[in-house]
């Protein structure tokens, strides 16, 4: 191996690297991204607001310009961007973006239209009067000063910061593999909590909530539900739901206008009117006759006017679906504390501000009395010296010098060298009786200012009080109403919000092509018609099932693969009558090998009822539904075996019968009750003992007053009554309920039905066929059956459903 130079460093490159990194991320951590939990703020809002002070840039002085400022930022403080800075700047002044503005901004500081300020060489700022409050006493020690970057300054490590300034503006940063979106809140809300928790360090979260209500936005706008305001309240994150202020105005001519007043937090108003014009344009939104801005500097107020008849309140809520009138503001309460990013809830948050001013009270309170203490011992001094004058003036006026006369005033009177040298510095008229007094009168009130002052170091309960006085006076000084409501419901805008609840038909293909259409669009016709084209699907795909249900109900989807996943009828996307429809996995988080092969609309989750599967391989089981009633995607809805598949599920009450049937024309019925309910995640029990070649195809719950429909693959079918299907026991091979021959093919589908209903039987090409039960004929179990549809020669029956 060659030799390297002393001066040359061999390193391992890997480590090198992660050192590197970790050296950077730390650094954009702690040094730019995250607020620090005492003062809420990041490293350039701080040197910002500290630099403002240095300048003497009062909110009693006059406005100084803003290139100003930044070049007072970046020469000494903040060795980064002069764009960066001034953006920050900008917004401390903006009233959409910070609920109580750190600065007093003069000029154009940027719209909620998303204008861009003004350069800063043209706009003006100065302090507002809550920034004093963050840097209250900052010259009397209260905080750590660090240098700055190049060693010639220092820079406060953390402002006093006398407001909750976390939690009354919040902040928002992204670093390294963590981010942080902290909302603001109402200061009044917010310090009256702090006084409670000084006061009871116990306090419930449930408590905490009567008094600071949740977030406050300087934008207003309306909080929807308390559950998530709750949750970030305890563990640091959450998500709350934002809408846009706004009512509706009926007009005299029996039209009406919706009108926006405030937007939720930081949305563009500009973009947000674009974006409703362009649903209208794409006839997404239908019934909007015109859109105008009519805001001014009284506030916000954007009309929207809608044709006559049409429903103000379902357009509002399309708006809400599609806009940004309504969104989500997701919470991550992260700050640093001692330097290192934590995740804090809102409890914790309140206690490190109480920490930081217990602090700080302390620091200041020990400044003053040092301060206090060293005065008093000069007025001490003096005191001595006016009694001894005559005495004082002799030693001084026989002394060659002032070094001298201090060391024989040391000598003589035994004054320390602070008090003599405070001596020979008196001018002769402190010599006077009246000055006489008031530095007696001084040393008085200093001795009592001592006194309070070391009470105040003490004891802990004295400090709290000065906390809470201070404080108070500033819930006093910068309190105000909320702007943001919160309505005590949580939404997760159900159908019931954005459309009329109708009857729809769903439809789903072999290759997961699903759509939704109103009822209403295929009109009834006789028994042995062609039909209409109910689908036009791809190339070697084939229809898979139909439902009828409605857009208020939940409708599961079970899979091949015995997991299930749910919607709201509404969230499968309308189409027309020869459309393909939507890829369910835009829908669905599916699995790449995974099939949706039943669905079921619910309309509620009932605690008496039981969901019923089948299998392909004649497995049964049964499982309260109630299991089901999640949110959560892809839930295991039961165990399945090797080459098995679920096929069917159905609702049932526990006190029914069911019926099996299989491809090669068997059917079996049991009761219910054979069939004990399981966990979600069981496997189950043999319904049906199978033939080779054989498999299930469909179930149905018993209905006495009904009769048995089956269909099969070449559009044969027949009804047969229920008496001729004798019960037996579960797992049994089970009777004859069709006669197949190569004219009516395999059985497909089973149904229950009643003559005074409707069915609807699609193909696997498309074709659809509504038609009445009463149509079909009703014969014995053993018999073919009749022809219902009339299919093209390689067209086949892929699935029927019921029209409610």
């Amino acid at each position: 191996m060659k030799e390297l130079n002393d001066n040359v460093k061999v390193v391992d490159i890997e480590e090198e690297m992660q050192e590197a990194y970790i050296d950077y991320a730390m650094s954009v951590i702690v040094g730019r991204a995250l607020p620090d939990v005492r003062d809420g703020l990041k490293p350039v809002h701080r040197r910002i607001l500290y630099a403002m002070n240095e300048l003497g840039m009062k909110p009693t002085q006059s406005h100084k310009k803003s290139a100003r400022i930044v070049g007072e930022v970046l020469g000494k403080y903040h060795p980064h961007g002069d764009t960066a800075v001034y953006d920050t700047m900008v917004r401390m002044a903006q009233d959409f973006s910070y609920r109580y503005q750190l600065v007093d901004g003069h000029g154009n500081f940027g719209s909620i239209d998303g204008d861009s300020a003004a350069a800063m060489r043209y706009t003006e700022a100065r302090m507002t009067n809550i920034t004093t409050e963050l840097l209250s006493d900052i010259k009397k020690d209260t905080v750590d000063f660090v240098e700055n970057f190049d060693g010639t300054l220092e820079e406060p490590e953390v402002l006093p910061a006398r407001v909750p300034n976390l939690l009354i503006n919040g902040s928002s940063g992204i670093a390294v593999g963590m981010s942080t979106n902290i909302p603001p809140h109402n200061i009044k809300e917010v310090i009256d909590g702090v006084i409670e928790l000084i006061d009871n360090p116990q306090l419930e979260i449930t408590e905490l909530m009567k008094i600071i209500k949740g977030p406050d936005f300087p934008t207003g706008g309306k909080i929807m539900g308390r559950k998530a305001i709750k949750k970030y309240f305890e563990t640091g994150r959450g998500k709350v739901k934002l809408r846009a202020e706004t009512k509706i105005e009926e007009l005299n001519n029996e039209k009406a206008q919706i009108i926006i007043t405030e937007l939720p937090y930081q949305v563009n108003k500009a973009k947000l009117i674009k974006k409703v014009a362009r649903l209208v344009r794409e006839e997404k939104v239908e019934g909007i006759t015109d859109l105008r801005d009519e805001s001014d500097r009284r506030g916000m107020r954007v009309v929207i006017e809608l044709k006559r008849g049409v429903n103000p309140r379902i357009i509002l809520n399309k708006l809400y679906k599609h806009t940004r009138l309504q969104t989500t503001f997701g919470i991550i309460m992260l700050a640093l504390v001692d330097k290192e990013p934590q995740i804090l809830g809102i409890k914790e948050v309140l206690n490190h501000y109480i920490n930081h001013q217990k602090d700080v009270i302390t620091r200041r309170t020990r400044y003053d009395l040092n301060k206090a203490t060293a005065r008093a011992h000069i007025l001490k001094g003096f005191k001595k010296a006016l009694d001894n004058i005559e005495r004082v003036i002799k030693v001084i006026r026989s002394s060659k010098n002032s070094s001298i006369a201090r060391k024989r005033l040391k000598d003589e009177f035994e004054f320390s060298k602070k008090q003599a040298k405070a001596i020979l510095n008196m001018r002769l008229h402190r010599l006077t009786n009246l000055e006489r007094d008031k530095i007696d009168n001084e040393y008085e009130q200093l001795e009592k200012k001592i006194k309070y002052l070391q009470s105040i170091l003490a004891s802990e309960k004295k400090l709290l009080d000065v906390i809470k006085e201070e404080i108070l006076k500033l819930k006093d000084k910068y309190s105000d109403d909320r702007k943001t409501k919160i309505i005590d419901q949580d939404i997760d805008l159900d159908l019931e919000d954005l459309i009329e609840e109708e009857e729809v038909i769903i439809t789903l293909t072999e290759q997961g092509y699903i759509k939704r259409m109103p009822l209403d669009t295929y009109r009834n016709q006789h028994r042995g018609g062609k039909g209409i084209i109910g689908i036009k699907t791809k190339e070697n795909d084939t229809v898979q099932n139909i439902y009828t249900t409605s857009t208020h109900d939940y409708i599961l989807f079970f899979t091949n693969m015995g997991r299930v996943y749910r919607l709201k009828g509404y969230q499968i996307p309308e189409s027309g009558r020869q459309a393909r429809g939507t890829a369910i996995i835009n829908l669905l988080e599916i699995e790449s090998d995974e099939k949706v092969t039943t669905v079921m609309p619910i309309s509620e989750f009932g605690t008496d009822q039981y969901l019923v599967m089948a299998t392909k391989q004649g497995i049964i089981k049964k499982t309260k539904i109630d299991e089901y009633d999640t949110n959560y995607t892809g839930l295991i809805a039961l165990t399945l075996i090797e080459n098995d598949e679920l096929i069917d599920v159905k609702l049932a009450n526990d006190e029914q019968e069911i019926m099996l049937a299989t491809k090669q024309g068997l059917a079996i019925r049991f009761s219910e009750q054979d069939v004990r309910s399981v966990g979600r995640t069981a496997r189950g029990v043999k319904g049906i003992s199978l033939e080779q070649g054989d498999q299930v195809i469909g179930m149905e719950i018993v209905n006495e007053d009904g009769d048995l429909l089956v269909i099969t693959e070449k559009g044969y079918g027949k009804r047969t009554p229920l008496h001729e299907y004798r019960t037996q026991s579960r797992g049994g091979k089970g009777l004859i309920t069709l006669n197949r021959t190569d004219t009516n093919g395999d059985l497909v589908e089973i149904k229950m039905v009643d003559e005074n209903e409707e069915i609807i039987i699609i193909s696997e090409e498309g074709i659809l066929l509504r038609t009445s039960i009463s149509e079909i004929s009703c014969t014995g179990r053993n018999t073919q059956g009749v022809r219902v549809m009339n299919l093209n020669e390689d067209d086949r029956v892929a699935s029927i459903g019921y029209v409610d």
